[in-house]
């Protein structure tokens, strides 16, 4: 988030802000910004015009209905809490003010989903019949041991769906553009002993359009592996994750697009999200300033979030 905002055109980092003093003025004194250790003492001393929520999943409602009662822009990291209720109320709450409510799902601007979408919005590749999705990735238990919240369910909400493969099933969600009907799924927790979260979840969606969506997903592997997303469609199909991407017509054509070897460094990031959060948080800015609609909004956000809490609710792990 910081190389994008001042990598940006459209906005000037005034403030940071984290409970511990020492990551704070560490940021301040690298980005050329104001510190703080209490958002609210941000809030009403700094009066930015917008800011970023990267904090525990449970805090993220909360601080944004902060913000929106003081007229200020959000953008804030998925998910959009640990419950349907705060979200929704957050979304309420940024109406009602009259402001930009923005919730990070980098993994649409991926030049691979990219051309998936843009050949189902032209109808090239026709209705999507059915879908899956596959997620095999690794988070022992020291990647637990490093955090104070990762793998709760109070502050979490949740182990790899919430957290990982909250993406890949973000993307099906979008793609299918129908109402989830029919939820079913199991989970557990097959290879933790440090965190009582479920490591592993597989389950079947059914929409409303008839589209039938099956998942995968689990994070005891070994390393992470590229996530798979495969769309059945009436004119062919498509086989795409974060980089890579391959649409294979009934016709016989093929189009295709694969990672850039040369793709922009972004300082402390992840090569598999870094570029693509400064392109989400570019359309944020110009939103907010009037210049394009915004694209990835509370309420748009709301629709996968919603599905997300569904998979939880019929996977009966969380109490």
């Amino acid at each position: 988030h910081f190389d994008a905002i001042k990598n940006s055109r459209y906005v000037e980092l005034v403030a940071c802000c984290d409970i511990k003093s020492e990551r704070s003025e560490f940021a301040a004194n690298k980005y050329g910004c104001k510190s703080y250790t209490d958002y609210e003492k941000l809030l009403a001393e700094g009066r930015p015009d917008a800011v970023h929520i990267c904090l525990p999943h449970y805090l993220h409602s909360k601080v944004a209905i902060a913000a929106f009662e003081r007229g200020i822009h959000v953008l804030t990291e998925k998910p959009m809490d640990i419950d349907l209720h705060s979200a929704e109320r957050a979304a309420l709450c940024a109406d009602k003010n009259g402001v930009k409510f923005g919730v990070i799902m980098q993994c649409r601007y991926n030049d691979s989903v990219q051309l998936v979408k843009q050949a189902l919005d032209s109808g090239k590749l026709g209705k999507i019949v059915s879908a899956r999705s596959t997620l095999t990735w690794a988070r022992p238990d020291s990647y637990y041991a490093e955090s104070d919240w990762n793998g709760t369910w109070d502050k979490e909400g949740g182990g790899v769906i919430i957290d990982q493969a909250i993406h890949s099933i973000d993307l099906v969600n979008w793609l299918v553009q129908s109402e989830p009907e029919v939820v079913s799924c199991s989970m557990a927790n097959r290879g933790h002993s440090a965190v009582r979260v479920e490591d592993s979840a597989e389950g079947l969606i059914t929409y409303a359009n008839g589209v039938r969506y099956g998942f995968y997903a689990m994070n005891n592997y070994g390393c992470d592996e590229p996530i798979e997303i495969r769309l059945l469609c009436e004119n062919g199909k498509a086989v795409f994750g974060y980089d890579d991407a391959v649409i294979r017509y009934n016709d016989g054509t093929v189009e295709e697009v694969h990672a850039d070897a040369c793709k922009p460094v972004v300082d402390g990031s992840k090569d598999y999200w870094g570029f693509r959060h400064a392109k989400q948080i570019e359309q944020f800015y110009k939103a907010c300033l009037g210049l394009e609609n915004l694209e990835i909004s509370g309420r748009e956000a709301l629709k996968t979030h919603k599905l997300i809490m569904e998979i939880y609710d019929k996977g009966g792990m969380r109490k």
